[in-house]
């Protein structure tokens, strides 16, 4: 039998001592219908002449001439790509052994999984889920994204509790599989995001064609996290709102934004109140010029969303996908209702 051709691509951006660390395990992978690229974004570190003395006979290295970020990073190296599947792959992520084989016999055999991710564990406490990924991405109704096993910033013990392969709104992008055809169908990532959400808005346009997303947790790997923006840092609170607001208008009903995004206008409010009363002064700012970018780019995001309507009618299977969305408020449950784990909420 022909396996399909899957390509593993590292985007990297300074990563020296994460390719130094975690390279060797991807290299380890037993799929045999493998090839593994390093792109990378421009780095002022040593990383390319590491690869090049070290793994040049190895693995596939693009240069991109400019540090594109990551959405338009991964855009551009993978128009150089060609397989039938591309796995999204952060250099801070250490694989297990036969992390390849589970998913993609899982979506050769069912070919209205658009993405898939593994179940992702923390590198530096390896009992506990990731906060990128955890288990698989969920989405609430106000578009706040959780995960199983992690809400916004509690960590559950992976104790085989989400063991089950399962439908989810989003896969992480720091190891997403994804079949190459449909991502350069659906128009890739966002250029405009630069990086942060930009994973869950390609997964919401996926669903909305009516394909599926799934976390495939006999898959592991180990993910270090924020080894490109530490999670305090004032341009992360700035992507974070203003992607989060932007992938709202471009892909909710029109009807639900009515209501919806003055409710998240004034819940980043309460946000910034929050900030203010931890004395984070310039996360404060981060939210004020995430809604400034958002009435200035109004009409080129409006733009997008009905260039994207158009992109995602061509490659329609079905009906809007409607798993992985939670009825509450994610927000609500955490601070009010004082819920810390995802089996504990009423889905």
């Amino acid at each position: 039998m022909n396996l399909p051709s899957v390509a593993v691509v590292i985007l990297n951006y300074n990563g020296k001592n994460y390719l130094e660390k975690f390279l060797p395990s991807v290299l380890s992978s037993t799929y045999s219908n493998l090839k593994i690229i390093v792109a990378d974004n421009k780095s002022t570190d040593d990383s390319l002449p590491f690869l090049i003395e070290h793994y040049e006979n190895k693995i596939d290295i693009l240069i991109l001439m400019e540090n594109h970020g990551f959405a338009k990073g991964y855009n551009e190296a993978l128009k150089k790509v060609e397989a039938d599947y591309y796995v999204l792959l952060n250099s801070d992520v250490e694989v297990t052994p036969g992390w390849l084989e589970p998913i993609i016999e899982r979506m050769e055999k069912d070919k209205t999984i658009a993405a898939c991710q593994p179940k992702i564990r923390s590198h530096r406490e390896p009992h506990l889920f990731e906060h990128a990924g955890g288990a698989g991405g969920w989405m609430d109704t106000l578009g706040y994204p959780f995960c199983r096993g992690r809400i916004i910033n509690q960590l559950e013990e992976d104790t085989g509790q989400y063991d089950d392969v399962a439908d989810i709104f989003w896969a992480t992008g720091a190891a997403m599989f994804v079949r190459a055809k449909l991502f350069h169908q659906i128009g890739g990532l966002d250029p405009d995001y630069f990086a942060h959400m930009e994973e869950i808005e390609l997964c919401w346009r996926l669903r909305r064609a009516g394909f599926r997303i799934k976390v495939v947790p006999q898959s592991v790997v180990y993910h270090v996290g924020g080894g490109t923006l530490p999670p305090t840092n004032p341009k992360k609170t700035y992507l974070n709102f203003r992607n989060n607001l932007v992938t709202l208008l471009k892909n909710e009903s029109k009807r639900k934004l009515l209501w919806l995004f003055p409710v998240r206008l004034v819940m980043d409010g309460l946000a910034g109140v929050l900030f203010l009363s931890e004395g984070k002064f310039a996360d404060i700012w981060a939210v004020i010029r995430a809604h400034w970018y958002v009435f200035l780019n109004f009409p080129s995001i409006i733009k997008k969303r009905l260039a994207i309507r158009d992109n995602i009618e061509k490659v329609s299977i079905f009906k809007p996908n409607k798993r992985g969305v939670y009825s509450g408020s994610i927000v609500w449950d955490f601070y009010i209702r004082k819920i810390q784990y995802f089996k504990d909420l009423n889905i």
